[in-house]
């Protein structure tokens, strides 16, 4: 059985070599950015909720952990927030598994419908004083919700964005997604300080704390509307004609099994892009506050003023891509930190208001090679049929791990070293190991993904593959070797 096997598979790898006309995607132009837009917004209303939630940490917990009195009161309201993550990495499988069976259209439309109700239902919880201990147990139950569907929100947004666009510009429009991640910060937070302003601190606890959370209930009917009106990755619909209903079992496993050298690079990855997103945009506010001693309001200014900067940045990164490739952007960014950080740290500290800003934006504009790079290169790392679940299991894993970990891990290392450098020092360590990794991991830019064939955004381009389709084939041999390894397991 085995060497009949091997002999079927040497002649579907002679048969499948050739590159024909048909299995080339052309993908409209305007389907793409309509496709960017939609999942875009699903990433700025994760992130939206994790602007209010940051900003309004101390409120919450006097409202629904009155039970308790001074730093406990924070402590439990951040241990609330710090438990969506936990779950994050279940979410990202289920949804993953569902993704890769049923389709990234569906899945997506879901994700975002659970994460607007969980988000919604933290408004409509009566406080402690009201109803007691139920409170912060109901509080607790949509921040599960709500970890639960991100897991599979951010992996399964990525997935369709890199489907829907031409490889030649796969970098340009995914980029699209972290500018979702940028704005919904800017917009949870500065809704939340625009608030503080107007009503006060009586009216922000009494009432006005709900109104952030009300706000997600328009942001997902839009985004439901949107993600209806989608078309299904063509890409996936090209598979999804020539999968056997044989190769849908056993999903999680093969993954594992043929798939663990990607799994591990893209935890790498994930690894140092979050520790240094996490440090700038999540820590740094709190390290310019309690550890160099600037006023709050200072340093929630400085990083929502470099936020707005990196907006056309990241954009202007993911255009850089498609030119120079994923690869060389990242080991810049890379490289750069490792030879900047020390100094960048030092700026920070300096006091004067102009140095701690150019500190802060050589910071963000590093960050922003990872930003633009990372939506269209890590989905790029695995095989159509199990995309959406190994990339979900890939994210999810990491970042609850080092990414949600790292304000936590930074402040207790300033504490116990007393060295106001330790930030510095923790990502030039993530961004050693991430150079050391990316020597493994293949340029993938203007290639077709794995497992597909070649998608392109003119017609004439079709041509220009026909004639040289050695750059263009690649994906049918890494699928080949792959299909006859589980081919071989099967049948042992």
């Amino acid at each position: 059985m085995a060497e009949n096997v091997k002999k079927w598979a040497r002649f579907k790898k002679k048969s499948e070599r050739r590159l024909k006309k048909e299995d080339i995607t052309i993908v409209d132009a305007d389907t793409a950015k309509k496709a960017v837009f939609a999942t875009a917004l699903g990433n700025a209303m994760e992130w939206f909720d994790f602007g209010i939630y940051s900003y309004l940490a101390v409120t919450i917990g006097k409202v629904f952990f009155s039970g308790v009195t001074g730093p406990l009161q924070l402590v439990f309201s951040f241990a609330t927030f710090a438990v969506a993550f936990l779950v994050r990495p279940f979410g990202g499988m289920f949804f993953g598994m569902l993704g890769d069976k049923l389709g990234r259209k569906k899945i997506l439309t879901i994700t975002l419908v659970l994460m607007s109700l969980a988000t919604l239902s933290m408004g409509l919880i009566p406080s402690y004083a009201r109803i007691g201990n139920l409170a912060p147990i109901l509080l607790l139950l949509a921040r599960l919700i709500q970890g639960f569907s991100a897991g599979g929100e951010y992996s399964g947004a990525m997935t369709f964005i890199v489907e829907s666009s031409p490889d030649k510009k796969r970098g340009f429009l995914s980029s699209g997604l972290e500018v979702g991640t940028l704005v919904g910060y800017i917009a949870g937070s500065g809704i939340v300080t625009i608030l503080n302003y107007m009503l006060g601190p009586d009216k922000m606890l009494d009432w006005g704390w709900r109104i952030p959370f009300f706000i997600a209930a328009p942001i997902g009917l839009i985004g439901l509307y949107l993600r209806n009106n989608l078309e299904e990755t063509p890409v996936f619909e090209a598979m999804n004609e020539e999968k056997q209903k044989e190769n849908e079992k056993g999903l999680i496993k093969k993954v594992f099994v043929f798939h663990w050298p990607q799994l591990l690079k893209g935890m790498v990855l994930v690894l140092f892009f979050n520790v240094v997103d996490y440090m700038l945009l999540s820590y740094m506010p709190s390290y310019l506050n309690v550890v160099l001693g600037y006023g709050e309001t200072k340093g929630l200014l400085f990083i929502l003023i470099v936020m707005f900067i990196m907006i056309p940045i990241v954009l202007l990164m993911g255009y850089l891509s498609d030119r120079i490739g994923n690869k060389r952007l990242i080991l810049g960014g890379l490289i750069g930190i490792i030879l900047l950080s020390i100094p960048s740290f030092k700026m920070i500290g300096n006091g004067s208001n102009v140095m701690v800003f150019l500190g802060l934006m050589i910071l963000a504009i590093l960050l922003a090679t990872f930003e633009a790079t990372m939506p269209s290169m890590l989905p790029s790392l695995f095989f159509t049929e199990v995309r959406y679940v190994a990339l979900a299991i890939t994210f999810n894993i990491s970042v609850s791990i080092f990414g949600g970990t790292t304000p936590l891990v930074l402040s207790w290392l300033i504490e116990v070293t007393d060295n106001k450098m330790v930030p510095a020092y923790y990502i030039m360590a993530a961004c050693l190991i991430g150079v050391i990794t990316m020597i493994f991991v293949k340029e993938t830019t203007g290639k077709a993904l794995r497992g597909s064939a070649p998608a392109v955004e003119e017609k004439n381009e079709v041509a220009e593959i026909l004639e040289n389709p050695q750059e263009a084939i690649w994906w049918k041999e890494e699928k080949i070797n792959i299909d006859e390894k589980i081919a071989e397991s099967e049948n042992e």
